[in-house]
């Protein structure tokens, strides 16, 4: 196949196409897993600071008590919080001499990704806790609660922005709750470069595979390829044989001035049998390519294999006695039906069993014996053809039902054999659903095993 530029093309377009079609399977789905996982984590990110953001806007609002100031209740609750104009200065070492509650209070918002600051109500920053990033007050908005927004270094934060009230229920200002998102984005950015380096490598690997997967899905096409073309080798030599020996005859005859009657019958006969052998070796090939597409439509009637065993015993005898050959019948009768019937085409299993005998007539020698055997196998009726003749070996026996193929060709071809009697056996055979087996050694005979399932009774009853 390697060296067929047809089949290597093809296998190349089939390869092309499978990979092409994986790699848009692989691109759509490695977007979706980023897109899943950015929305993941930024529901994650939004639930995080509705709790931190909610559980701080309940334990502030019982304890302010003048908008926009910043009292020592609160001070004491947020120890680390730090008043705009003012010095910051060890607020750390006193966060970490404060209450178990106090730190409870605190939260996520000591950790270093998070801060928080306090607006009044004008919007001006009064106090803070944790790293704040380096944008200006003017990005507040009182009118967007969540906000994305990037300061002067590049870096992302996400926010929330929560109004707050004194105990009195006065408007006191506006808290914002935030975090960076250098770990989201770093997350991404890692996801995104395995993706674009991964899908790469797997699409390599995919085209990989669908260059071996098109070479094995191409090799049964390119087998019966090979098949056709010898097939067709074979054909056409088998059809110019007859037809070179009647072209020669006709050519003989026209070159001689006057022809007398004998002569003349000889031609015609000559030209006869090679006719023959034409339509004959046509009518093969038609069945056999019927049968291939299935268009074979077999006849389903009660057959007798007992008395196609004798009709075939009878047609053959005359052969078998030129041949020196004895013909002889075993049929094994067990049960309480004294014959085996299968359902089938009867014309078709009669030249089943002649084409079995006749070969074994052909390739037996003088003085050799051909048994027909028949016998019950449970619910099949097993037919036995066997010889004693020249054997074949266990090479040609991996290809005896091959077309046109012949063990030993120049006995066939004395015979008007074409090559074709074992392929038509096993065709027949299989259009009955049955099996056929060969069983030989070299000098000791053969033996063709035919398997057929036996016609179903109803309480003994023969069919009609």
């Amino acid at each position: 196949m390697h060296q067929n530029q047809l089949f290597n093309w093809t296998r190349l377009k089939l390869a092309g196409w499978y990979s092409g079609v994986m790699g848009f399977i692989l691109c759509l789905f490695g977007f979706a897993i980023y897109q899943v996982m950015a929305r993941a984590h930024w529901y994650g990110l939004d639930q995080e600071l509705e709790v931190v953001s909610g559980t701080l806007h309940d334990a502030l609002e019982p304890n302010l008590s003048q908008p926009g100031a910043i009292n020592p209740a609160v001070q004491a609750l947020l120890p680390s919080l730090c008043v705009v104009n003012t010095d910051c200065t060890g607020l750390q070492a006193e966060e970490l001499t404060q209450t178990n509650k106090q730190r409870h209070i605190l939260g996520v918002v000591g950790q270093e990704a998070y801060y928080l600051r306090f607006l009044n109500p004008a919007g001006e920053v009064v106090a803070i806790i944790g790293n704040q990033p380096t944008y200006t007050s003017s990005q507040f908005s009182s009118q967007q609660t969540w906000q994305t927004l990037e300061d002067t270094d590049g870096n992302r934060y996400h926010q929330v922005s929560i109004p707050l009230k004194t105990k009195d229920s006065r408007f006191w200002g506006y808290m914002e709750v935030g975090r960076s998102l250098k770990e989201f984005d770093d997350h991404l950015y890692t996801l995104k470069w395995l993706l674009l380096v991964g899908l790469p490598f797997a699409l390599f690997l995919v085209a990989l595979a669908s260059w071996w997967l098109a070479g094995l899905a191409m090799q049964p096409v390119y087998q019966s390829y090979n098949q056709i073309q010898q097939f067709t080798a074979d054909a056409a030599h088998e059809l110019r044989t007859p037809l070179a020996a009647i072209r020669a005859t006709v050519e003989s005859v026209l070159q001689t001035p006057e022809l007398t009657e004998p002569e003349a019958r000889t031609t015609l006969q000559i030209v006869e049998r090679q006719n023959h052998r034409l339509s004959q070796l046509v009518q093969d090939l038609l069945l056999l390519s019927r049968m291939d597409m299935q268009k074979f439509r077999c006849k389903h009637q009660p057959c007798c294999i007992n008395d196609l065993i004798s009709d075939v015993i009878e047609e053959f005898a005359a052969l078998a006695i030129a041949e020196a050959v004895s013909l002889e019948a075993e049929i094994n009768q067990t049960g309480s039906l004294p014959e085996l019937y299968v359902s089938g085409d009867e014309e078709q299993l009669y030249r089943l069993l002649a084409n079995l005998v006749n070969n074994a007539i052909q390739y037996t020698g003088p003085g050799g014996v051909v048994k027909i055997k028949l016998k019950r196998e449970e619910a099949f009726a097993v037919i036995t053809v066997q010889d004693t003749g020249i054997g074949i070996s266990t090479a040609d026996q991996a290809r005896i039902f091959d077309r046109f193929y012949r063990v030993h060709s120049d006995r066939s071809r004395a015979t008007g054999g074409s090559g074709l009697g074992l392929s038509i056996a096993q065709a027949i055979t299989n259009a009955h659903q049955g099996m056929i087996q060969v069983q030989s050694e070299v000098g000791k005979g053969s033996s063709f095993t035919v398997r057929l399932p036996l016609l179903t009774y109803k309480h003994g009853s023969l069919p009609h």
